[in-house]
């Protein structure tokens, strides 16, 4: 029995995974534990739970596998300082000694961080430890690799193809050159926090009008054939600033980046849609390229850029593939699977056989998970008045509630790993009701309302609503609402954020302003208490399509705990916490008018 722990750490979304023998026992982000979102410290309490949920000691551990080579790191920040120096020194002298203080002893602190570890650590290029997070938990016993996000040591995306255990990569795009970096100059000039905001980016971009697309390829981007790309580094801060942008970047798209937290207007939106526009095209000739050089039509995708739900969804509308999958943690997290695999396939040269129809993760369902008595003294402890009405009870009593418009907050089972509920730890609502989404972005998630909802669906009856291929039960794939849907909009609607609140379909609350979706397909072998939420609510409204938004609020992690649950929902207008076999009425709660819960939320 050979167990493998992979820890990401030190950037940002530290995170743990244990492998036993090839099967993923346990992956969990540090976040989730200390209640920091992005935490970027060494994973110890994830660490900890994956330990645990294994039933070993550190001491037990046959190696720790980390998920880059911080050498390699090094060596591109002080080249990265020493190119543009003497500008660069200033970069060098405000982050060079806090990267020092993680990275140097990096080998100490891992060891300190798990107990005075003393065993076999190995250390895996980022890049493939990402390439190796999308093919080896995937079905496919043979594809084409796709790796892209913003950078890890020098590469900022990489292709290759992989084959039963073998994992190779073949062609690699340098740092400054880099998809995630573009898209990140964007989320800053927009006003949103880099590697948290542009998930908001993504979902603004309908609002806008690509009127900025062609200044990109004419004053950021020489974009070739095959997806590779030169960015012109006059318009950019990141290598030897301290900002993403610079002046002349504001110069060509409109002027200065918006101050965080101030009033969108039409030109965030237009930069949102043009960005998302040129995303989508580099995604798509990458893509093309990878499947063509792999001679694959299946294609394993991780990296930031690889959570890009829209770029997704047209590559396979589009049938520049024809099997995609996507690993849920796409993100850096992520990268600890990937490196704790890496290491039993390459290192222990262990074989690897696919299931043709089925990945490996479980629903990315790998984290902790709480028994009815754990969960009753969690609630017990936070004062909480609750009912006992067994598990069949609250499926039937959230779906009444869900059918006459009320909010619930669904916890069941083990937490997701990676950065999407997917009906362990979610919101759920009345995708037909046609002011949900303004609720639940005002009172429920207190963030900016032009944000959308995800559906979750039956998966047999995704096609009634969708034009999806395939399935996404990882919420990864961004689908148009099928025509016969859609409800027109007036001829003279104005274009932007004035049409957040028209209806748009006959599920106005998932449905965005181009008429699309990101949608998660729900099975009973994947997320079984939310598959049966679903048949409950589609047995009495003869609809199988819900709102599922991850529980939590703004600038903060999803909730890990029954306490955290309890406190969630305590400081927000959800109507209900159903936790089987207890189901939690807001309403009745001691004090839940309280100023107790009345503090202030942080900034996302």
């Amino acid at each position: 029995m050979t167990n493998i722990l992979g820890i990401s750490a030190f950037y940002h979304d530290s995170a743990a995974c244990l492998v036993r023998d090839g099967y993923i026992v346990a992956a969990a982000q540090e976040e989730r534990f200390t209640r920091r979102k992005g935490d970027d410290a060494f994973p110890e309490l994830a660490a900890r739970f994956c330990l645990d949920e294994g039933g070993i000691a550190a001491h037990q551990l046959d190696a720790v596998a980390f998920y880059d080579k911080p050498v390699l790191h090094l060596d591109r920040l002080l080249e990265s300082w020493l190119y543009t120096a003497p500008r660069g020194w200033r970069a060098f002298l405000k982050s060079g000694p806090l990267w020092a203080k993680s990275k140097l002893d990096l080998d100490g602190a891992i060891r300190r961080g798990l107990g005075a570890y003393d065993g076999k650590l190995l250390w895996c290029e980022h890049h493939e430890s990402h390439a190796a997070s999308a093919f080896y938990p995937s079905p496919f016993q043979r594809a084409a690799l796709l790796t892209v996000d913003g950078v890890g040591e020098w590469a900022t995306a990489s292709m290759g193809r992989a084959d039963g255990s073998t994992l190779e990569l073949t062609h690699e795009l340098r740092f400054p050159d880099s998809l995630g970096l573009l898209y990140s100059a964007f989320t800053y000039h927009a006003g949103f926090r880099v590697n948290s905001g542009e998930y908001k980016l993504m979902g603004l971009a309908p609002y806008g009008e690509p009127r900025f697309a062609r200044a990109i390829y004419e004053h950021l981007i020489d974009l070739r054939d095959d997806g590779s790309f030169h960015m012109r580094q006059d318009c950019f801060d990141f290598v030897a600033g301290l900002r993403m942008t610079n002046e002349r970047f504001s110069e060509h798209f409109g002027g200065a980046p918006r101050a965080p937290e101030s009033p969108l207007a039409q030109r965030e939106m237009d930069l949102a849609r043009s960005v998302q526009d040129v995303t989508e095209e580099i995604v798509k000739r990458m893509a093309r390229t990878a499947v063509r050089d792999a001679d694959s039509r299946s294609l394993c995708m991780a990296g930031g850029v690889a959570l890009n739900a829209v770029a997704n969804g047209k590559l396979l509308r589009e049938g520049i593939v024809d099997r995609l999958w996507v690993q849920p943690a796409a993100g850096d997290a992520g990268g600890a699977l990937g490196a704790a695999l890496l290491a039993w396939h390459r290192w222990f040269e262990q074989p690897r056989e696919a299931d043709d129809q089925h990945d490996s993760m479980r629903g990315a369902l790998l984290g902790p998970k709480f028994g009815a008595e754990q969960v009753a003294q969690q609630l017990r402890a936070e004062g909480a008045v609750m009912h006992e009405l067994g598990r069949e009870g609250v499926i039937a009593r959230s779906a009444g509630w869900l059918a006459d418009g009320r909010i619930i907050a669904w916890f069941d089972g083990p937490m997701e790993f990676g950065p999407r509920a997917l009906g362990a730890r979610s919101i759920l609502a009345d995708a037909r009701n046609p002011g949900m989404q303004s609720r639940l972005n005002r009172s429920i998630k207190f963030r900016e309302g032009f944000r959308p909802f995800a559906p979750v669906v039956l998966a047999e009856r995704a096609a009634e609503y969708f034009e999806i291929v395939g399935d996404s039960p990882y919420m990864l794939q961004v689908a148009p609402v099928r025509e016969e849907r859609r409800l027109a909009m007036p001829a003279d609607a104005t274009w932007g954020i004035d049409r957040l609140n028209m209806p748009r379909s006959d599920l106005p609350a998932i449905t965005h302003l181009d008429y699309s979706a990101r949608l998660q397909t729900v099975t009973a072998d994947r997320t079984p208490g939310l598959r049966a939420v679903l048949e409950a609510f589609d047995a009495r409204t003869s609809c199988p399509v819900l709102v599922n938004t991850s529980f939590n609020v703004r600038g903060e992690p999803i909730v890990c705990t029954p306490s955290d649950a309890y406190k969630c929902l305590m400081r927000t207008n959800i109507d209900a916490l159903a936790i089987p076999p207890y189901f939690v009425i807001r309403a009745e709660q001691p004090d839940a008018d309280s100023s107790r819960w009345q503090t202030p939320l942080p900034l996302d």
